[in-house]
Order: structure tokens, then C-alpha cells, then sequence
């Protein structure tokens, strides 16, 4: 025998071991599978439609406990290793048919994936970077957010080429690493069947071969859908001053069309390398790009990792204790006053954004229209007043945020833009779709160019972003919180609306729920009092709930994040009915007060209310909209509206908590009576017998919406009362 017939007799025996190791890798493979997802094998085979494409996702983490050896072939050589998967898939499906011989309407899905999910806990396999050069090769998990995607393609898998010398066909599969091309052949690759499932070479020695063009009409089964995203580094879980990166996706199949921009995704795949411009003389670029096998698309807030059991406990028993000891508004203020702690006073501004980060709670009514629980709060401030530092903190302890400017920032770069690449149009998410379910904080808000404000309308009230550029024409959420800050135009001017001082539209500022003036006011005793804060004489942890030993430590930025994540996720207030009269009975008198802003008291007021209470109910730990949650929505309204609140503050900037909270929570009903003492009074204060007011209009010297402290006052007391307006005397109303 020649040494040229020995060394393909060696060749033909070394491939076809190779095959029978493939073969015993699939058969064991479909063992598990059956082993391990009998009753999704069965529901592929129970469905009607063949031509869809049908997933079954294994579980990693579990597939290496039950065969350790198969599971490590797929992650380090899934390239190999998961079209054996697939196989095995299908042969799966043939050895549950064999088995039950009565499903006579099943058939054999040939177009079945293996989906890898939750694989080992291990670094080099939990990514939270894009992978780099040494990752090539290995199916690793990247986390992030989708940025831009591009439009679904139809992608051929194999080319046909024939022969010139033997007019033989065959097929050659397309390459993911040169753009999903395929090689000219070299050889002849016609092969010839000498057995029932054997086919050898033909032993053409043709070195010419022409590829044969898909006829117009045919519907070819060597097609896959096919699509390419974008995904970034998630912004949160990155170091102080780190630029996020990103990376390419390549989605098939059923996986195509499974994300949209603003999605917090987490993808399983395969790292490899893609070539450009293979040219003779030219100068390769090389990309590295993620082959998905998995996507996971998890827009919900996502802070488990920091919110432990036992953090959930000392939540628990944080409030128990509060309660029993009746001091749940103490409890509130220490919370409150964790946030930021560098920041002294400025207290109903903390407990006015924690308000916003709590959120309220979203609904959609039997005709599809929905009421957005997010709130919106703008920040009008002059300089060195910690507006910035706000927004910073805000953005620091939410699950998922996106800190941005309003200098430079356009419409496109806010809400949605259009760029081409490759010669394809493909939208790229801006910061509000980025933030979705999360919260945006723009700083230098009025530095917006006026054009562009109005792009944030529909983004601001109905939550969706609607979008007609290039000819994509599409709907994008924007379901997150906006936190805003602003310089006035000038000196801040009191006797001007807050239209003119800041420069706004009244459409725009009429979608904030809040609005709170920060004034640097002279105040000799404030300025002794931060100053000596600053240069570290006094501590910031006396801000907080103080007992009878020492002060309790106020929280960190982490417990913090966690707390917020543990109460949105559990509680869900509900009006009370007590709440509700008031929160109706407020808007009614604000709306008909003579000196009522017709930009701010619209619909959307009494909708601030609602969300603010619910908000606030969350903050203090229950399930119910109380009338103390009502009390602290109106009185953080009113100090939106009028610059002084019920509570006497004439800064927001110099307000402080006091030492006991439901104490002055309870001195408010009485100073708030105190100031309507020009009213007629007829009655006592107590829950039977109902109180009669007359109150004149001259009531407005002090600040106040003339019956609006009467109805929180007598609330805050419990007490029941009827209320005769001199404004539109003789009309009697009551409340219960």
C-alpha cells in the first residue's frame, strides 16, 4: 500500500472517530436533556407550527452538578459545543415519541435551541465589562443596556457553488467572523453517498467553482433571521470617572427582536472576533463581537444583590420599634436625613426628593388610560445652594440612573437620535429612554435650547417617546423620574411668577410635580451654623434620630438604595377615604381661590397629591394612604406653590428637622389654627361636634390659601367640621 493511500486511510480513520465522539456527546447530552426538561421537550413536540423557531433554556449552574464533564465542553469550546446541543435537542424530542407512543399529533421540531442561562457564579464567566481579548472563545454573561438597535435582516447560512470541471453543487456555510461571508472554495467539495448515511469525495480535482444565485420567489431553507445591537457597560456599576463602553451583539433566530433601546438586558454568548476589509494590501480591522445564545431583558429594579434577608429584617424591626415606641415620624426624619448627609438643613428639599425616588404607584383604568406614578421635581436655586449635590446623591443611590446636563444636550441626545452605520439607519437611545424605570437627573435645566424642551412633553406626562426619523417610526418608554435643577434668569424675584424668574413655559413646569425655591437668604445664626458644619465642628450625625444614649448612625448610601428597592417592591398604598377628602377638598379650594396660578392648578395638581401621598406612605413603611401622608403631600405643595409652606418656613433652604418629629407633626394642626385667629369660630374641636369658620379673604397676608390650613389643621386633629367660605358665602360644605 502507498504511503499517499495509508496517509488517507489514517485521515478517514481520524475523522470518523472524531464523529462517533460527537455522536456519544450528543447521545448523552439528550439523556439530560430528557432527564432535565421532560415537560418543556414534550410542550416543543405538542405545538403545531413547525417553521418556528422553539427554545428551551438549561439551567448552567445545575447542568454542571448533574454531567460536569459535557457542561465544561460548552463553556469552553461553546463554538463546538452548542450546535451539538441543539442536536441533541432534537434527538431528545425522538426519544420522548419513542416512549409514549400515543402522542400521535406530535412532531419533531428540527428548528430547536438550547438556551444557556445562569452560568456559574465564577468572574471570568460574570461579566460586567465588555470582554476583552482574553475572554475569545468562551460563553460568558455580559450585562448591560441596550443602546441602539439595528433592523432585522434575513442572513443566508450557506452559499452554493458548482463545479466547472465535474458541474457538481455543494454547500459552504457562511463565517460570523468576516461578516457573515463565505470563502471562495479552493477544492472540489462535491460528495458522493457510497452507503445510507455515508458520503465520501469524488475525488474532482476542479480548482474553478461559480456560485449559484437564490432564484427571485424561492424561499430558502439555509435562511436565518438576523440582527445586530448595540449594548453598553451599565453606568451604575462602574468606578467614579470610568467612560462606559460597548460592544456589538449579534442576535439569530428567535432572539432577533427581542430588545429595544433603554432595556437593561443580560446576554449569554460567545466572544469572538470579527474581521473587515479582508483585502490584499489593506490594513484587517478587527472588532471583537458577542454571538448571543441567551437574552434576558430585566427593566425592573434591580437591587438584590445589595437588599439581603437580613437587611429585610432590620427594615422590620427598624419600624417595629418605631411604632411601638410612637415615633414613626422620628423614624421618617433619620431616613430623610441619611440622604445626603454632607448637605446640613435642607431637610423638606431631601424629604421632598426621597418623595420622588419612593415614586407613587402607576395604574391603568378599564379604558387604557394610564396615570404615571413617577414624580417630576425642579430644583430653582441660586448658586452654591447644593442643587448639584442633589442631583449627584439622587443619582448615586438609584438602581438605575442617568446623570446628565442641560448645556450642549439637544432633543435627540434627551430622547431618541437616528444615526446611520453601514449604510443603515438605527435609533439610539437618548438619556430618558436610557433612565426608563429609573430616574433622569438633568442639572442646568434652563440651559436647554427652547426647541428643545418641547421634546420632553409627551416624555414627561405620558412616559412614551414617539418617533418618526428616517423612516423608523416607533414607540419607546420613558417610565422614569426626572430630578431637575435650575438657576433663575437674574435675581430671583417673589413678586414675579415663576414663569418669568426661570424662564419656562408654563405647559413644561406644570409637569413637575414639585417646584421648590431655594433662596440664599441672609441669616446670621444659618451661616454660623453651616460654617461650622463645614469646617468640622459639629457632625452631621446630629441631623438624625437622636435617643436616650447617643444618636443613632444615620444610613448609608447602600442601605439606603436597598430600603428604597425593599418598599417599592413591597408596598403599594391605597387611598383611605380620609385622605381622599382631603386631597379633593384642597384642589377644589385651590381651584377656586381668586389668586389661584392657572398653570399650576390644573388636574395635574391633584395628581401630584396622589402620587405624592402614595410616596410618602411607602417612605413610612405601610400599605395604606393615612391623613398624616395626605397632611405631608400638602404641606410640601404648598411650599411648591406659595414659597412658604404651612409650617411656617419662610426657606426651604434653612429647614431643619426637629428633635421630635411627631410632635411638631402635632404643633402644626394647632399653629396652623393660630394663624386663621381673624376667623369666626363656633364649636370644639373634637371628632362629634363640627366647627364652624368664617375666614376673610385678608387671611392671605400670612401666605396661606385661606381655608387650605383650616382643612389640614382641623384634619391633622381628626376632627370633624363644615366650612363656610366668605369668598362664595352662603354655599355650605361638608366634610367627614
Amino acid at each position: 500500500m502507498s504511503e499517499a493511500s495509508q496517509a488517507g486511510t489514517g485521515a478517514g480513520s481520524q475523522t470518523q472517530r472524531v464523529r462517533d465522539a460527537e455522536a456519544a456527546l450528543v447521545a448523552q447530552m439528550a439523556v439530560d436533556l430528557v432527564a432535565m426538561h421532560l415537560a418543556e421537550i414534550t410542550s416543543i413536540l405538542c405545538a403545531t407550527d413547525a417553521t418556528v423557531h422553539y427554545s428551551l433554556e438549561m439551567d448552567m449552574a445545575f447542568y454542571l452538578e448533574t454531567n460536569a464533564f459535557a457542561a465544561n465542553l460548552v463553556l469552553q469550546r461553546p463554538a463546538e459545543n452548542l450546535p451539538l446541543l441543539d442536536k441533541a435537542l432534537v434527538l431528545a424530542q425522538v426519544h420522548v415519541m419513542d416512549a409514549n407512543p400515543h402522542g400521535l399529533q406530535w412532531t419533531v421540531k428540527e428548528l430547536a435551541h438550547v438556551r444557556c442561562t445562569r452560568l456559574p457564579q465564577v468572574p471570568h464567566l460574570q461579566l460586567l465589562r465588555i470582554p476583552r481579548s482574553e475572554h475569545v472563545g468562551k460563553l460568558v454573561n455580559l450585562v448591560g443596556t441596550v443602546i441602539r438597535t439595528g433592523m432585522v435582516k434575513m442572513m443566508d447560512t450557506r452559499r452554493i457553488f458548482q463545479c466547472t470541471t465535474c458541474n457538481g453543487r455543494f454547500g459552504v456555510p457562511v463565517e460570523c467572523e468576516i461578516g457573515y461571508t463565505a470563502v471562495k472554495p479552493v477544492n472540489c467539495g462535491v460528495r458522493v453517498a457510497t452507503a445510507p448515511g455515508v458520503f465520501e469525495s469524488n475525488d474532482c480535482e476542479g480548482k474553478k467553482f461559480k456560485e449559484i444565485q437564490v432564484e427571485a420567489g424561492s424561499n430558502p431553507a439555509d435562511c436565518k433571521d438576523y440582527q445586530e445591537i448595540k449594548v453598553q457597560e451599565q453606568v451604575t456599576k462602574l468606578a467614579l470617572g470610568t467612560i462606559p463602553r460597548s460592544i456589538l451583539i449579534l442576535l439569530e433566530d428567535d432572539l432577533a427582536d427581542t430588545c429595544k433601546p433603554g432595556d437593561d438586558v443580560s446576554i449569554v454568548g460567545t466572544v469572538t472576533r470579527r474581521w473587515q476589509n479582508l483585502t490584499q494590501g489593506d490594513r484587517t480591522e478587527t472588532e471583537i463581537v458577542l454571538v448571543a445564545n441567551h437574552v434576558r431583558v430585566h427593566n425592573e429594579q434591580r437591587s438584590n444583590l445589595l437588599l439581603t434577608d437580613d437587611l429585610k429584617a432590620f427594615f422590620n424591626a427598624f419600624w417595629a420599634d418605631a411604632l411601638t415606641h410612637g415615633r414613626a415620624m422620628d423614624a421618617r426624619n433619620h431616613i430623610v436625613s441619611s440622604f445626603s448627609p454632607k448637605i446640613v438643613g435642607l431637610s423638606l428639599v431631601k424629604l421632598a426628593v426621597m418623595l420622588v425616588l419612593c415614586g407613587g404607584v402607576s395604574k391603568v383604568d378599564k379604558s387604557g388610560m394610564k396615570m404615571r406614578g413617577d414624580s417630576h421635581i425642579l430644583l430653582v436655586g441660586d448658586p452654591g445652594t447644593g442643587k448639584s449635590q442633589f442631583l449627584r446623591y439622587a443619582a448615586r443611590i438609584s438602581p438605575r440612573s442617568v446623570l446628565t446636563t442641560g448645556i450642549g444636550s439637544t432633543s435627540a441626545g434627551l430622547t431618541v437620535s437616528a444615526v446611520k452605520d453601514s449604510g443603515e439607519w438605527q435609533l439610539e437611545a437618548g438619556a430618558l429612554v436610557l433612565a426608563d424605570r429609573g430616574l433622569c437627573c438633568v442639572d442646568e435645566f434652563g440651559s436647554i435650547k427652547e426647541q428643545d424642551k418641547t421634546a420632553i412633553h409627551e416624555a414627561m406626562e405620558q412616559q412614551t417617546i414617539s418617533v418618526a426619523k428616517a423612516g423608523l417610526v416607533c414607540k419607546l418608554n420613558t417610565r422614569c423620574s426626572i430630578l431637575a435643577a435650575t438657576n433663575p434668569k437674574g435675581k430671583y424675584n417673589p413678586n414675579q411668577s415663576m414663569e418669568v424668574n426661570v424662564a419656562l413655559g408654563s405647559p413644561l413646569l406644570s409637569r413637575f410635580d414639585l417646584i421648590l425655591t431655594l433662596l440664599d437668604t441672609q441669616n446670621v445664626d444659618w451661616d454660623r451654623r453651616v460654617s461650622s458644619f463645614i469646617l468640622g465642628l459639629t457632625d452631621a450625625v446630629t441631623e438624625g434620630t437622636t435617643t436616650e444614649d447617643a444618636p443613632l448612625k444615620l444610613w448609608d448610601a447602600d442601605k439606603l438604595q436597598a430600603y428604597l428597592t425593599y418598599v417599592k417592591s413591597r408596598f403599594h398604598p391605597v387611598l383611605t377615604e380620609p385622605a381622599n377628602e382631603i386631597l379633593k377638598r384642597y384642589y377644589q379650594i385651590q381651584r377656586g381661590s381668586d389668586l389661584r396660578n392657572a398653570a399650576r392648578t390644573t388636574i395635574r395638581l391633584l395628581e401630584s397629591m396622589i402620587r405624592l401621598a402614595q410616596s410618602h406612605a411607602r417612605l413610612m413603611f405601610r400599605e395604606e394612604v393615612t391623613v398624616q401622608d395626605a397632611v405631608c403631600a400638602l404641606m410640601l405643595v404648598e411650599i411648591s406653590i406659595n414659597s412658604t409652606g404651612l409650617d411656617g418656613v419662610q426657606s426651604t433652604l434653612h429647614s431643619t428637622f426637629s428633635e421630635d418629629g411627631d410632635d411638631e407633626y402635632a404643633a402644626k394642626g394647632t399653629s396652623c389654627a393660630e394663624a386663621v385667629t381673624m376667623a369666626t369660630w363656633t364649636g370644639t374641636p373634637d371628632s362629634t361636634n363640627p366647627i364652624f369658620f368664617e375666614v376673610p379673604t385678608d387671611a392671605q397676608m400670612y401666605g396661606f390659601h385661606g381655608i387650605a390650613m383650616v382643612v389640614i389643621a382641623l384634619s391633622m386633629c381628626g376632627s370633624v367640621f363644615m366650612v363656610v367660605d366668605s369668598v362664595r358665602r352662603g354655599k355650605h360644605e361638608t366634610l367627614s
